[in-house]
């Protein structure tokens, strides 16, 4: 069913949000070819930040490469001023439609830095293939392929700092990040993270029957430790299907960024080749009729943030519906 929920009437912004608002959609629509290829040279006027060993705002960074063969890395957020342990860890899939961005784009670097400081958490920031080049499954692979390098003791001792708690994995993204977050989770609830058998000695101290003395014994203690995904964070997912609904024809040319005809040039470049284009491929469309059934998945519990001027919060509010009807 639909939401209740109105779109509110008016959108008042500031004119510098205006300016930027209107500056990125014709960046989108400079870098998207009619042929439906990306023009990656243009890409390059996009302002990267690089890491940062001496912290920037309370908040230190690093890059960390899973595998060169297909340039897969991550950049790491490390809240300088928590030191406590116990530290929860935040995948982090940046958005853009599948086709640009990256770890390293100064949006989702500040974004990125900011959760890993408000929030006190360790954020992983993935760097994934991009479309067209690179087409669906390959970033839902990336992903779960850094969860299973985090998942390996040698890597994470080596890369993580020792306050970062895998048993409490959460898996974040925005807009096409979102999507992925979703999906990658799916394929984590299938996946049997290894089981890491870490030792802790206790003293303990007791009386002996043949002595009132009390006598020290030590005893090792075996705790099972793995990463665990306890959380997903959807920020404005990116999700559609053939049907325009509500919000699509409400806001469609009126929303302060996206479009449907952009929207459209971003499934087509990002959906497998060979295959009938489909708006309700299960991909896009999660709650449609090829939806997955995960009633019977280990999911973790799912805050979904949506928008009132997207052009697919409709589409954002039947996920929200759908994941209360699976039981999650």
């Amino acid at each position: 069913m639909e939401s209740a929920a109105k779109t509110p009437k008016s959108l008042t912004l500031p004119w510098t949000t205006r300016i930027t608002l209107w500056l990125l959609d014709i960046g989108l629509n400079l870098i998207m070819r009619k042929d439906g290829t990306v023009n990656r040279g243009l890409l390059k006027l996009v302002p990267l930040t690089p890491p940062s060993s001496e912290p920037i705002n309370g908040v230190k960074t690093y890059d960390v490469v899973v595998d060169p063969t297909r340039k897969l890395w991550f950049r790491v957020f490390v809240p300088t001023q928590y030191t406590v342990e116990d530290l929860p860890e935040m995948v982090f899939c940046h958005g853009s439609g599948y086709i640009v961005a990256s770890a390293d784009t100064q949006l989702y670097d500040d974004f990125c830095r900011k959760f890993a400081r408000e929030l006190h958490v360790i954020v992983v920031s993935v760097d994934y293939r991009l479309a067209p080049e690179h087409r669906h499954p390959a970033q839902h692979e990336d992903g779960l392929d850094v969860l299973k390098f985090l998942d390996v003791e040698e890597n994470r001792s080596k890369w993580l700092p020792g306050n970062a708690n895998i048993s409490k994995c959460f898996i974040a993204g925005d807009s096409a990040g979102g999507n992925m977050a979703h999906h990658v989770a799916v394929r984590a609830s299938q996946f049997n993270f290894q089981q890491l058998q870490v030792q802790y000695i206790l003293t303990l101290f007791e009386t002996s029957p043949r002595s009132s003395v009390a006598e020290e014994r030590m005893v090792n203690y075996f705790v099972a430790k793995k990463l665990m995904v306890v959380g997903l964070v959807s920020i404005q997912p990116f999700f559609g299907g053939e049907e325009r609904i509500g919000s699509e024809i409400r806001l469609n040319g009126t929303a302060p960024v996206l479009t449907l005809k952009q929207t459209d040039w971003f499934w087509n470049a990002f959906l497998p080749l060979g295959e009938p284009y489909n708006r309700d491929h299960p991909v896009v469309n999660v709650s449609g009729r090829y939806a997955v059934d995960i009633s019977k998945m280990d999911l973790p519990p799912t805050i979904v943030v949506v928008a009132g001027f997207d052009i697919l919060r409709d589409w954002q509010i039947r996920y929200y519906e759908w994941l209360k009807k699976s039981g999650k």
